[in-house]
């Protein structure tokens, strides 16, 4: 399958919505109950606006196939060059190694901002979404037990965590996304 990388716009809202609206609906991997719409989307989008990025996997025609983003990992302010990470495909773009690009893409930047470790949770089970983790070098950390309560049963999640560089000595201020290239 042939795509491409690049920062997400609010005009793939509308796309990113549907791509994540059977996930809600339909699979425990997302513990949202409502499928959000291209408004909720673009609001998501605007409020990590600057500081994490969001990126779309789009074929030639534009459709986007999957995305990544990065956000806030806590809120205190000890917590800030770590972020946390999700990634979505469509289900015509999974099995294809896209997830791995998509992954490694968002990875570079938020390393490259100054980020300095990544964390990830997932849902379990959910045997593709551990593989991609640990191919893009996540390892897991540990399984928080009948966390999440969703489709009338309790699910167990598994946080994962990739370090981006050796923390040293006293930490640079991350720098803004528009400071980065998209690839």
């Amino acid at each position: 399958m042939n795509a491409w990388i690049r920062f997400a716009t609010p005009g793939d809202a509308e796309q990113i919505a549907e791509i994540y609206a059977p996930i809600v609906r339909d699979s425990i991997i997302s513990f949202e109950e409502e499928p959000p719409d291209a408004a909720e989307i673009r609001a998501r989008m605007a409020a990590l606006h600057g500081r994490y990025p969001w990126l779309v996997a789009v074929d030639a025609d534009e459709r986007v196939l999957g995305y990544a983003y990065a956000s806030e990992h806590r809120v205190r302010p000890g917590y800030r060059w770590s972020v946390d990470t999700t990634i979505y495909l469509a289900e015509r773009a999974r099995g294809l190694g896209l997830g791995k690009v998509l992954y490694a893409d968002l990875l570079r930047i938020v390393e490259e901002q100054g980020f300095y470790t990544a964390y990830a949770g997932i849902t379990l089970p959910n045997d593709a979404s551990v593989g991609v983790h640990a191919s893009v070098g996540f390892t897991l950390l540990t399984v928080f037990p009948a966390v999440g309560f969703k489709h009338g049963r309790w699910h167990d999640v598994s946080w994962w965590r990739r370090p981006l560089k050796e923390p040293t000595g006293v930490p640079q201020e991350p720098l803004p996304l528009d400071a980065i290239s998209p690839g």
